[in-house]
């Protein structure tokens, strides 16, 4: 959003919820091989390759300040899961060939999947996450550091995204139970916003079929019930 504006990242990637799991190959069929979210498998490969970029380096390493900013932290590359992510990553290399043969991938098709992996392989603490939420919270300013990380106009529409498919094929259920712009990761972290009030971050690796921390979720539930933080109540 901040490369190409809002309104680029929705008619090349798209707003809506897959409502199938968030690698799943059957979406992009369906969609006439178009993401529909920068938040599932295809439509972050999608994301990476539409930075603006001369190289896999620079790409990667725009990605990674951007997340040293959101957290206000040195967020660092674990080489053992990258490693290990990268040698497995046949499924997520058939998703990117297909972006690519309907001209939804932006760039060589291998280096979007070798970078969004590399993206998906770096260390972050319970507080970084809890640090990342907060600055969307306050309108993309970061505030630890006290940078404007993300511009004011493009948060609301990364709020919506996170609303329709963050938490994956569990969103819709999520916001009819908590009622908070919420992403999670497969890793087992869990964050929620509340707009100019607080982040909510938490972290529990046991996860539900959706691929969602089960006990984040309960947890950021219960904050937010307790606060009355429920952006429809």
């Amino acid at each position: 959003m901040e490369d190409v504006g809002p309104e680029m990242v929705r008619e090349k990637i798209g707003a809506e919820p897959t409502g199938l799991p968030f690698n799943s190959v059957l979406a992009l069929c369906e969609h006439h091989d178009k993401p529909l979210s920068p938040l599932v498998n295809a439509g972050a490969m999608a994301s990476v390759s539409l930075l603006k970029a001369d190289s896999a380096e620079q790409r990667w390493q725009r990605i990674l300040d951007v997340q040293r900013r959101l957290t206000a932290g040195n967020i660092t590359l674990s080489d053992e899961i990258n490693e290990s992510e990268q040698t497995t990553n046949f499924h997520n290399r058939g998703i990117a060939w297909l972006l690519y043969a309907a001209g939804n991938c932006f760039c060589d098709p291998m280096e979007a999947c070798e970078v969004y992996t590399r993206q998906c392989s770096t260390l972050v603490t319970c507080k970084d996450l809890a640090v990342m939420s907060a600055t969307l919270a306050n309108h993309g300013k970061n505030p630890i550091s006290g940078e404007q990380v993300v511009t004011p106009e493009n948060v609301a529409p990364i709020l919506a995204e996170m609303t329709m498919e963050g938490l994956y094929d569990y969103s819709g259920d999520w916001a009819f139970e908590v009622g908070l712009p919420g992403k999670s990761g497969v890793g087992g972290g869990l964050l929620a916003v509340v707009p100019g009030k607080m982040g909510i971050a938490a972290f529990s690796p046991p996860l539900d079929e959706s691929g969602n921390s089960v006990r984040a979720q309960r947890m950021i539930a219960q904050v937010a019930k307790s606060l009355n933080l429920n952006l429809y109540g």
